[in-house]
């Protein structure tokens, strides 16, 4: 971000997003449209260079500016030719998780779990929607009044979502949700999201081909435990992947990734994630992983789970465990079909073996906070056993702090675990806790130890 000397009469922040656009507006004037076609990328660039530093030279509120000063606004307004402007250097910030601007003056985003309100700016309404404009028409989209909201996928897997007025009454709204650095399990484990035996027994569920359910509310890590999760699922099945924007980043070798699309201006040609679960039944797979059940799918991901696609995956958002378990039943009842609520939930308790909640807690902390068996149906109600579980103890310089836990509740599916081919000792859910603040130490294989000095071995 731009930051002018202390002169009294340096321009203001605004001023300065107004100079800039001033200057963006004089080069586009200058250049000889008719040899842009000759140049390639680097001549542009050094054409445009040489004409903002000519420009900010000649211009009258940049006399009080220092040569660094300058140097600077030259590289914003490269930004503004060619990037997204005052955004540029936060989509470049490998550190920030999403980028929330509620107008021009207000741009907030979050880092390690923390919104924080940082120092950028837009010169007014205008040039926000400017901005905007210019990231949805890179994925072939547009904001206006007639289509006045946007949900889209930036070629380097962000997500966007923009609204206009008059849907917006303030002015444009911009969210960015970043997807960085891939997360693997270790890194799970290093940053706490949950110690190596929650680890073991979910690697296990998705190797035996066990159905499961993540839930958690909205920025929990779903889908990357999701991701993570996949890793496990062996290389020669075959897996379709649906979604609305695609996040998900499969290691596997046989992928196929479908992804939602919205109506047109003529309000025809939308593609529903049912349509594709229908659709990917057909396509011979092994295993169907939904990034998000958010409506009447949810009935057809339970078809698949129990018509030969066990070990499939999904996330939905939710408070906890239960309340998972009641939205995968609003979601079932919004495919048309009169069932009675009955044969909903045994649909649901044949299809599903495990729900695995995260919690953002306070401080930005993510935690996998319950691993639950859904073990049977018994007075039309579910049973459902914690195997693992988290709980908070309070708040710590502003971060909440706590342990985990095993319960001693041994999976009624560890008979299919282990008939799978896969060791899972008994002593693993033996009741203890666990201790949420350990370190992690490199050896071969990869262990953790925490303050017990116990070495448990992290699964691959």
């Amino acid at each position: 971000m731009f930051h002018p000397g202390q002169s009294s009469t340096a321009p203001t922040p605004q001023q300065l997003q107004k100079l800039k656009a001033d200057i963006h507006r004089k080069i586009v004037e200058m250049l000889d449209l008719s040899r842009l076609s000759r140049w390639g990328q680097e001549r542009l660039r050094k054409e445009v260079r040489k004409l903002a530093q000519q420009l900010v030279e000649s211009v009258p509120e940049c006399k009080t500016l220092g040569p660094p000063d300058k140097e600077r606004l030259v590289h914003e307004i490269l930004d503004e030719v060619f990037g997204l402007g005052p955004l540029e250097p936060l989509m470049n910030d490998p550190t920030i998780s999403d980028i929330l601007v509620n107008g021009p003056q207000t741009v907030y985003v979050e880092r390690n779990g923390r919104l924080e309100q940082v120092p950028i700016c837009f010169a007014d309404n205008e040039h926000l929607m400017q901005m905007i404009q210019r990231i949805v028409a890179r994925v072939g989209r547009r904001l206006d009044e007639m289509s006045p909201m946007v949900d889209a996928r930036l070629p380097d897997g962000s997500r966007v979502n923009a609204i206009a007025p008059p849907l917006a009454l303030d002015g444009p709204v911009l969210s960015i949700r970043r997807f960085g650095a891939r997360l693997t399990a270790e890194d799970l484990i290093q940053n706490g999201t949950m110690p190596v035996e929650f680890l073991a027994l979910l690697r296990a569920a998705v190797e035996a081909r066990i159905s499961m359910v993540i839930s958690g509310g909205a920025g929990t890590g779903k889908t990357t435990l999701l991701n993570v999760l996949s890793r496990y699922i062996p290389p020669e099945e075959r897996l379709v992947t649906i979604e609305d924007s695609a996040e998900l980043k499969l290691q596997q070798p046989h992928v196929v990734r479908l992804e939602t699309r919205p109506p047109n201006l003529e309000g025809v040609g939308e593609v529903r994630q049912r349509d594709l679960v229908r659709n990917a039944l057909r396509m011979r797979p092994d295993r169907i992983i939904i990034g998000e059940c958010r409506g009447a799918e949810a009935l057809d991901m339970l078809q698949a789970m129990n018509t030969g696609h066990e070990g499939s995956l999904t996330t939905v958002h939710a408070n906890d465990t239960r309340d998972a378990l009641a939205r995968l039943e609003m979601m079932v009842m919004m495919a048309g079909y009169e069932m009675p609520v009955s044969v909903v939930r045994q649909y649901i308790t044949s299809a599903i073996t495990f729900v695995v909640h995260l919690t953002r807690l306070k401080g930005g902390a993510r935690r996998v906070t319950r691993i639950s068996e859904l073990v049977a149906l018994r007075n039309r109600n579910y049973v459902v056993r914690d195997i693992f579980g988290f709980r908070q103890f309070g708040v710590r310089d502003g971060v909440a702090y706590g342990e985990f836990y095993a319960t001693g509740k041994i999976p009624r599916c560890l008979d299919r675990i282990r008939a799978a081919g896969i060791d899972l000792p008994e002593s693993l859910f033996a009741k203890r806790t666990i201790p949420a603040d350990f370190e992690i130490v490199q050896t071969s294989p990869v262990t953790e130890k925490h303050s017990a000095r116990k070495e448990v071995e992290v699964p691959h």
